[in-house]
């Protein structure tokens, strides 16, 4: 393992159908904060620098594997089919191929697992490197002390020394052992060549017949090696998304740390309860966020800017320093120049707009014929405005102005310092008096 890594290996179990989301798409591709639970979770594969991934898939394998062709984990992937699925410990079984004889220090992860923080994977690597220093290797796992315990495996220890002894899946445990509220949460650190060599070994004498990973901690306890735990002190972290209320409870959680982000970096949110940032949103320093704002990820936003209230800047949007989105304003895909303003009740679509261009109440760029999306161009300095409708293809050149309730047609092109008005909108000819006008 390098110097610098915490694992060499980490295998991602995705594998499950995910039934009591009651959706048709695989469990590990809903959305939270812009981006699928899986990503969430190779973003925490990713921090412990292995040199592969391996993604065990079974239910819409296709579907999970065409998702993550852009994604920065890709080079390093290897998708392993789990089909028919018996169990986490069949899961790691179908691994062995393509781990081999040494796969070096292996984390194993849950792709409904979004809320783990990268510290508590790398103390858990940390822990399990310390403790197999002196010795064979062993392995390491999360635990965590949880309130209701019901539908964890138990973790039991030995009454007088404190030590592992074995993890008992709810299903199979006794009344007394239900009362046990130390939890597996199904995360390790295992020393590649002893993990490669117990799995072999694991039987499916239980109550689902079938394969657990769990019971690996057994094997490990009998044959003398080191087991050890890292106990989460947020148990947060180790909250699975099993249904679409869990989903919610995910999301939530992760938007109060994306908007902490922000605030840590100077970004004025004036009520972060009313506030959705997704997940790759840029914003700079003195920019205030007014409540009732929703934006995307990939968004990009300068300082000293003001958006909102009643805000929805969507994926494309990029706004230059000092640039103001108010009032029941929606942005997409626009880029929205230096100092410009649309202070209410605008639609922005497929637009480059100039510095210090103003957005009257009420315009529209009508960017959409029923086909596809056209762009529009407004140049610096220009006025639109109120109860305007822009209908893309256009241009409008630097400090022209357009009248209230003016409709610009397809392609109008409306030159620099040009007055524009009616419906369709036409050319307003400047004002000439007569050469022989009286002078007075």
């Amino acid at each position: 393992m390098s110097a610098r890594s915490a694992a060499d290996s980490v295998v991602v179990l995705a594998a499950g159908q995910g039934k009591r989301m009651k959706s048709p798409r695989p469990k590990v591709l809903h959305s939270l904060c812009g981006r699928t639970l899986l990503e969430w979770v190779l973003d925490q594969a990713l921090a412990l620098e292995p040199a592969r991934i391996v993604l065990v898939v079974g239910h819409g394998a296709e579907e999970v594997e065409r998702s993550l062709a852009q994604h920065p984990a890709r080079a390093r992937l290897h998708f392993v089919r789990q089909e028919p699925q018996l169990g986490t410990g069949h899961a790691l079984q179908c691994c062995l191929p393509v781990l081999g004889a040494d796969p070096g220090r292996t984390v194993v992860l849950y792709g409904d697992m979004p809320l783990l923080r990268a510290e508590s994977l790398r103390e858990l690597t940390a822990t399990q490197a310390e403790e197999s220093a002196q010795g064979r290797g062993g392995l390491a796992l999360l635990t965590a002390v949880f309130p209701d315990p019901t539908g964890f495996g138990r973790i039991v220890r030995d009454p007088r020394s404190g030590a592992l002894l074995r993890i008992i899946e709810d299903r199979d445990c006794s009344a007394l052992q239900r009362e046990i509220d130390e939890v597996n949460l199904g995360v390790y650190a295992f020393d590649g060549r002893a993990l490669v060599s117990a799995l072999p070994r694991l039987k499916n004498d239980n109550a689902q017949r079938e394969f657990y990973l769990t019971d690996l901690l057994a094997l490990f306890v009998a044959e003398k090696r080191p087991v050890s735990s890292v106990e989460l002190l947020d148990i947060a972290e180790g909250l699975g998304v099993n249904t679409l209320e869990q989903l919610a409870g995910a999301r939530a959680e992760l938007q109060l740390r994306i908007l902490e982000e922000h605030l840590a970096n100077g970004v004025y949110i004036e009520d972060p309860a009313t506030t959705y940032i997704d997940h790759g949103v840029t914003i700079g320093a003195g920019t205030r966020i007014l409540p009732c704002t929703v934006i995307r990820a990939g968004v990009t936003i300068g300082s000293g800017c003001e958006v909102g209230p009643f805000t929805q800047l969507r994926a494309g949007t990029q706004l230059a320093d000092g640039a103001e989105i108010g009032n029941f304003t929606e942005c997409k895909n626009a880029r929205v120049g230096a100092h410009t303003k649309a202070k209410h009740l605008a639609y922005i679509g497929d637009a480059v707009l100039g510095e210090r261009v103003n957005i009257g109440a009420g315009t529209i760029f009508a960017n959409y014929d029923g086909r596809q999306k056209h762009t529009t161009t407004v140049g610096d300095g220009a006025f639109v405005g109120s109860g305007t409708v822009v209908v893309a293809p256009n241009e409008l050149g630097a400090r022209a102005t357009t009248g209230a309730g003016a409709v610009l047609t397809k392609n109008a092109g409306v030159a620099a310092g040009e007055v524009w008005v009616g419906v369709p909108a036409r050319r307003l000819a400047p004002k000439v008096a007569p050469k022989d006008a009286p002078r007075s």
